[in-house]
């Protein structure tokens, strides 16, 4: 090994990484092993959205990691809400993102994992227990599935229309104009709107450039920075639905986390679809 390449050590974040990934593997093995026998617990809100025995198991294993690794880092998850600690640092965790498929018998969720600090993604880890793989990105180094590298999806449009994800928050109502706006567009003049249920999901999907791009309207705070450091690490580029400048955050409302995720010809095709709305 060349002296330049000892001299730099270990890449950042590298055990925050690896803690994140075995974290959710594990809790990754517990939900598809209990999968069948997933029980709802509670409602979480006036939309109906679920909270299953999984979600809590699956929660207090990935906690116990964390904690036990870390234990000066504040936490933010799904289920438990915020651990405080008087630290820059703040881990996310969705244990079950797809809550609502799992209870229904669909075989569509996924385990998140990020880490911020001072706000901002520097870790991401998202597991599909299903499949068993798991992709994670650290900020500056790209987006991978185990050694192969993240592509992004290729900024074409296709002469079908692009494939594109789509979520919204839990607050937002069902005849919230905007959001029916921007499905109804995206449904016109799309090939496919996927409405997974599992932001996570969608994230993978146009991180390996399996979709053309992603579209959320007021959508979550504890999921989607791990999901977009994803993207934004294969190479994604994100706007808000005006076109502007859009940072990747964990803080502020989640009125501020309404975006277009994609690249080149597909970002502005996918523009001008969400302009038509803002501009009626």
């Amino acid at each position: 090994m060349p002296s330049s390449a000892r001299d730099r050590g270990p890449a950042p974040y590298a055990g925050e990484t690896e803690v994140a990934v075995a974290a959710a593997e594990e809790a990754g093995v517990l939900l598809r092993g209990r999968f069948g026998a997933a029980r709802a617990v509670a409602v979480k809100d006036a939309g109906g959205d679920l909270v299953t025995d999984l979600d809590l198991a699956a929660e207090k294993l990935i906690l116990a990691r964390l904690q036990s690794r870390f234990p000066h880092d504040r936490i933010l998850s799904e289920e438990a809400g915020l651990l405080d600690a008087a630290s820059r640092r703040t881990w996310l965790v969705d244990p079950l993102d797809g809550s609502n498929n799992v209870a229904i018998g669909l075989t569509a969720y996924a385990v998140g994992i990020g880490l911020c600090v001072d706000g901002a993604p520097v870790v991401g880890v998202v597991h599909e227990p299903v499949t068993g793989r798991t992709w994670r990105a650290v900020r500056g180094q790209g987006a991978s599935c185990g050694p192969d590298r993240l592509p992004g999806p290729s900024g074409r449009v296709p002469g079908s229309g692009p494939v594109v994800a789509w979520t919204q928050g839990h607050a937002v109502g069902r005849a919230d104009p905007v959001a029916a706006g921007l499905r109804g567009q995206l449904e016109r003049r799309t090939r496919r709107v996927l409405q997974l249920w599992a932001p996570l999901l969608g994230w993978s999907m146009l991180a390996r450039g399996a979709i053309d791009g992603f579209v959320g309207y007021r959508a979550e705070g504890i999921d989607f920075p791990p999901g977009a450091l994803l993207a934004t690490e294969a190479g994604v580029e994100f706007r808000t639905l005006a076109g502007g400048p859009f940072t990747v955050g964990a803080t502020g409302p989640d009125t501020d986390r309404s975006f277009v995720a994609a690249r080149g010809e597909a970002l502005a095709y996918l523009l001008d679809v969400v302009g038509g709305v803002r501009a009626a």
